[in-house]
């Protein structure tokens, strides 16, 4: 009997210390830190060119914790996808002929799609390519009234499920009046705002947007319009881009746009850093300084840390 009683303490011992072996990887599986990837913009403050920037000039906080960032990379692919609200009005495309320049003075290393927004969804008409006259030929007049019933934050939604991961800089170009005839109300935040730009983030995708009025009578009125601007802004600055913008009506050129966009394009650095997302993963909110004069950074308000592996 005592040996049977001496065998079950042993046994029950052996089975603990299983247990709390098994805990413990666990755990340090759990505070694993795994490699996270976003995409900054340097940006010349008062119209000045920024200077290239090193790993050494740049300031990394995580939750307002200064994080070792472990690599940062110039240049590379990018992969720009257009994305043109069907509801537009038609004037807009008077501006295709300066958007087809933009796209033939981008760098090889560039690949650009085509796709329009309509009905909560993003009809691709041309895959990503190098080719720019391949793309330019891609852009045709938006079908205005006939693309009403659509939402810019589903048909986002709807592109960046469809698109590939890859260790490459991602950005989407949007020309959207902001307004959400699909399922929003004209008075409240869209409901897929945030969800696009928490995808945006997850995926490490630049959202910049382009106002443009669409063709629809409640998006000449001034409250309306002025609240959808400010979804785009708030779109763009969540992803670390910028939105352009200037005042309700038709621009007379976009061009200044077009040339402030390649020159953000053209200085933008992939930042890689290790962080610990759980069991689970879960976002965090970051910041980017630098004590380089007249240089700030366009970056995502929050990135997400991944799963430990």
């Amino acid at each position: 009997m005592i040996k049977r009683i001496k065998s079950s303490r042993l046994a029950m011992i052996i089975a603990a210390l299983a247990l709390v072996s098994a805990l413990l990887v666990a755990n340090a599986r759990a505070a694993a830190p795994g490699i996270v990837t976003m995409t900054i913009t340097a940006a010349g403050k008062k119209d000045t060119t920024p200077p290239v920037v090193t790993k050494d000039d740049v300031q990394l906080y995580l939750n307002k914790e200064r994080t070792q960032i472990a690599d940062l990379k110039h240049d590379g692919k990018l992969y720009l996808a257009v994305l043109i609200d069907d509801s537009l009005d038609s004037v807009i495309a008077n501006q295709w002929n300066d958007l087809k320049a933009f796209f033939a003075a981008q760098p090889d290393t560039t690949y650009i799609s085509v796709s329009y927004a309509r009905n909560g969804t993003a009809m691709l008409v041309q895959d990503f390519t190098n080719n720019h006259e391949l793309a330019a030929r891609a852009l045709r007049i938006p079908l205005g009234s006939g693309g009403a019933f659509t939402s810019p934050y589903l048909a986002l939604l709807d592109l960046m499920k469809r698109w590939p991961a890859s260790a490459d800089r991602h950005s989407i170009l949007l020309f959207s009046s902001g307004i959400d005839y699909f399922r929003g109300d004209f008075w409240t935040k869209p409901p897929d705002l945030d969800s696009a730009v928490s995808r945006a983030q997850k995926q490490n995708i630049n959202v910049w947007t382009i106002y443009a009025p669409d063709a629809g009578h409640r998006g000449r009125g001034f409250f309306v319009a002025s609240r959808a601007q400010s979804y785009l802004s708030e779109l763009s600055d969540a992803t670390g881009a910028e939105s352009f913008y200037l005042g309700i009506s038709q621009p007379v050129t976009l061009k200044p746009y077009f040339d402030e966009l390649a020159t953000h394009l053209s200085n933008q650095y992939l930042l890689t850093f290790k962080a610990s997302g759980g069991a689970k993963g879960r976002f965090e909110r970051v910041h980017i300084a630098t004590e380089l004069p007249y240089v700030e950074f366009l970056a995502p308000s929050q990135v997400f840390l991944p799963p430990a592996k």
